[in-house]
C-alpha cells in the first residue's frame, strides 16, 4: 500500500510538472523556433482587439520576440482574418445533430523588410457532442472551444514562422514554384529584348544601304 502511494505521489508530482511548463510558455528547442532574424517584429491586425490578436501576442512574447510599432525596416506579421465551420458527423433518432466537428481556421502574412512577403493559412480541426437539453452549457463549451482552437491556432503559426529560416537563407520569400515562374518569365523577357535588338539592327543595315541602291 505504502509503494503504491508512492508511485502515486511520483506520478501526480511529474503531470504536475509538465501542466506548470506548459503553463509558463516553456517549450522544447526545437526546428520551429522563431530565426534570430524575427526576434523583433511587429503585429497587425484585421481587428486589433480579437482574441486571436491577444493570444498571437502572448505567444509572441513567449517565443522572446519583441513586439514593436510597424516599421518599413521591420518584420511584420500580419493576421488576415478568421472563420469557423462547422458540419454535423452524427444525428440523434430524431434527426438532431448530435455529434458537430469545428474547423478553425485564421489566415496571415509575414513580410520581411529586402525579401517580400508571404501568405500562409492554418487550421485546427475539433469534434463535440451536441445536447439540444442543455443549450446554456454547450454554449459555454462552444465559447471555450474555439478559444482553445484560437490557442493552437497562434502555436501553430509560431512554428509555421519558424520554418521561414530557409527563406531567410535562401534569401528570397517566393516558393520553388513561384521561382520558377520568375525565372520562366525573366528568361522570356530577356529573349522578347534579344529578338528587338536583332530587328533593329537589321533595320538600320538596311537604312545604309538605301542611297547606294537609289545611284
Amino acid at each position: 500500500m505504502r509503494l503504491f502511494s508512492l508511485s502515486s505521489i511520483k506520478l501526480t508530482s511529474v503531470v504536475l510538472a509538465a501542466t506548470l511548463l506548459s503553463g509558463c510558455g516553456f517549450h522544447l528547442r526545437g526546428d520551429y523556433s522563431i530565426p534570430e532574424e524575427l526576434d523583433t517584429m511587429s503585429l497587425t491586425s484585421y481587428d486589433q482587439y480579437s482574441t486571436l490578436t491577444r493570444m498571437m501576442q502572448a505567444q509572441l512574447r513567449m517565443n522572446d520576440v519583441k513586439i514593436v510599432p510597424p516599421a518599413s525596416n521591420v518584420a511584420n506579421l500580419h493576421l488576415l482574418g478568421e472563420s469557423v465551420d462547422e458540419r454535423t458527423l452524427s444525428l440523434y433518432q430524431n434527426t438532431r445533430a448530435a455529434e458537430k466537428e469545428l474547423t478553425y481556421q485564421a489566415a496571415y502574412r509575414v513580410t520581411i523588410p529586402e525579401l517580400g512577403s508571404r501568405q500562409f493559412s492554418t487550421s485546427v480541426t475539433r469534434s463535440y457532442l451536441d445536447n439540444p437539453l442543455t443549450a446554456l452549457a454547450k454554449s459555454v463549451e462552444r465559447d471555450m472551444i474555439e478559444d482553445e482552437m484560437r490557442k493552437l491556432a497562434a502555436t501553430q503559426i509560431v512554428r509555421q514562422m519558424g520554418r521561414l529560416k530557409a527563406d531567410l537563407e535562401a534569401g528570397t520569400m517566393l516558393t520553388g514554384q513561384e521561382l520558377d515562374k520568375q525565372k520562366a518569365l525573366e528568361r522570356a523577357q530577356s529573349k522578347e529584348q534579344y529578338q528587338i535588338q536583332t530587328i533593329e539592327n537589321e533595320t538600320n543595315s538596311i537604312d545604309l544601304e538605301q542611297p547606294e541602291l537609289e545611284q
